[in-house]
């Protein structure tokens, strides 16, 4: 078994060692969290939430231009893939228009079916100064900055295997490009500087998944703790009603096997392993069910996957303290953009899932008050071409992406929003694929800023962010926080 398998393999069945009696140490080492601010640990408590949209999302039919040169050149270029600023005869096909409230000064429509994502970014429940969602265009991978002509010359070193679906999603969530020969993500390195330095002893993993295993949140020292939207996966099978049901009979005879003693080093280590993974997940769920959602539940529609995904993360970012955890990433997955065919009519039905998720997911942030604490970002294995190929749209680079939060600058288009004309200077020459103009190590790196990762460990963290961003900088890369949101 390599090492990145086993980590793999580790974050399904443990995060870290604790002793028999893990619950209450976790709990003593709750109430000694008043010595952390002694010690020069933060106090304060963030997190952010990667919403994964496996499959490469066109997000050139997401967020539109509307000021009528840029929306000619538009639709010159999707043809029939054009959405209407304004339809004849059905309006709730109308592009829902963005107001800025600075970026680029340009005037952009966002998807029909995207009324929470408007309403967050002109302002959530009408209120302008609470604008919680911005957005970032055309972001993707790279190794240093590129051009069109040392695209096609091949003169600077290129992404591997670009537009390829497997490549481009490891890429976004290693953010090493050029390949590593030790696989670990982004947030797993995170996690590896940050985690037993920030986070209490005995606490569970930094990096907690609603969507299995992923790269993202694979660190070189640290794992990922897998969870479900009902809370820890569990052995020990007492949601059975049946004393004699099979799985209940099973996972009591592995528990029993795990709690015996073993002479070989390896035999023991995997029963004490295992044995406090399940500890963890148990006092997890505990926590995880014990928590009164009531007033938050409201918010989520029902018979919505995603939306049951963002209330189990409401719910484990309201649970920070509980779980001891001052810094926490949350993953979660999004599959099915890969719109080959059928864009308009699948793409609409997706975004009707997935919009009332991300707005319900906000509002409940904001009534438990930890809007100020959380960021929100999308990622996607890349952009799509922009011209049609009949029906859909192929593999690309550079797209555009959600940031979401009260640390955002929110109401506005950051990054430089490209030419869509084909054959332009943006347009690597194959039907509209776009060479990105904001590197994903620029977009990582601002908010790993916020999140506390030091200067001195974002090389580590980013290996390629020199070609794009002095750490030291007084400056962001980007600038989509609020000033005074970071360090």
């Amino acid at each position: 078994m390599n090492s990145f398998t086993r980590r793999r393999f580790l974050g399904q069945s443990a995060c870290s060692a604790v002793s028999s009696i893990s619950v209450m140490n976790m709990l003593l080492n709750l109430q000694m969290a008043g010595k952390a601010a002694a010690q020069g640990v933060p106090t304060d408590r963030k997190s952010l939430v990667c919403l994964f949209l496996h499959g490469g999302m066109d997000s050139f039919n997401w967020l539109v231009p509307r000021d009528p040169t840029r929306y000619a050149t538009y639709t010159a270029t999707r043809g029939n893939l054009a959405l209407p600023i304004i339809h004849p005869t059905e309006p709730e096909l109308n592009l829902r228009e963005l107001v800025q409230s600075g970026g680029d000064g340009q005037l952009y429509g966002i998807h029909p079916s995207c009324s929470g994502l408007q309403e967050m970014f002109n302002g959530l429940g009408g209120d302008t100064a609470k604008r919680r969602a911005a957005i970032l265009s055309n972001v993707g991978t790279l190794i240093q900055p590129v051009t069109k002509a040392q695209y096609l010359a091949e003169t600077v070193p290129l992404p591997k295997s670009l537009y390829s679906h497997s490549d481009q999603v490891d890429q976004w969530q290693t953010s090493v490009p050029q390949g590593m020969t030790q696989l670990s993500g982004w947030g797993g390195r995170a996690a590896d500087v940050l985690h037993t330095t920030v986070n209490d002893v005995t606490s569970i993993a930094m990096n907690i998944s609603l969507s299995g295993n992923n790269l993202l949140q694979v660190g070189n020292s640290t794992t990922q703790f897998v969870v479900t939207d009902s809370g820890a996966l569990r052995l020990t099978g007492e949601d059975q009603s049946s004393a004699l049901h099979p799985l209940r009979l099973k996972n009591a005879a592995h528990k029993s096997i795990i709690e015996q003693s073993y002479a070989n080093l390896m035999q023991q280590s995997y029963s004490q392993l295992t044995k406090s993974s399940i500890e963890l997940q148990e006092f997890f769920l505990q926590q995880f069910n014990n928590y009164d959602a009531s007033a938050i539940s409201g918010f989520f529609p029902s018979d919505n996957w995603v939306a049951s995904n963002f209330l189990a993360a409401a719910k484990m970012i309201a649970l920070r303290g509980q779980l001891g955890l001052r810094r926490q990433t949350i993953f979660i997955s999004h599959g099915g953009w890969d719109h080959h065919g059928e864009l308009l009519d699948s793409q609409a039905e997706m975004l009707d899932l997935l919009d009332p998720a991300l707005l319900a997911f906000q509002r409940a942030l904001e009534q438990l008050g930890l809007q100020d604490s959380v960021i929100t970002f999308s990622a996607s294995d890349f952009g799509r071409t922009l011209r049609s190929n009949g029906n859909g749209t192929d593999h690309a680079w550079g797209g555009n992406a959600l940031i979401m939060g009260g640390p955002v600058q929110g109401g506005r288009i950051y990054g430089s929003f490209p030419d869509l004309a084909l054959e332009s200077n943006n347009d690597t020459g194959y039907g509209g694929r776009l060479i990105p103009t904001t590197s994903v190590d620029q977009f990582l790196a601002e908010m790993l800023r916020w999140f506390g990762v030091p200067a001195a460990n974002m090389s580590y963290v980013l290996p390629n962010i020199a070609n794009f961003y002095n750490v030291n900088s007084s400056s962001l890369p980007i600038g989509f926080l609020k000033p005074g949101t970071w360090t």
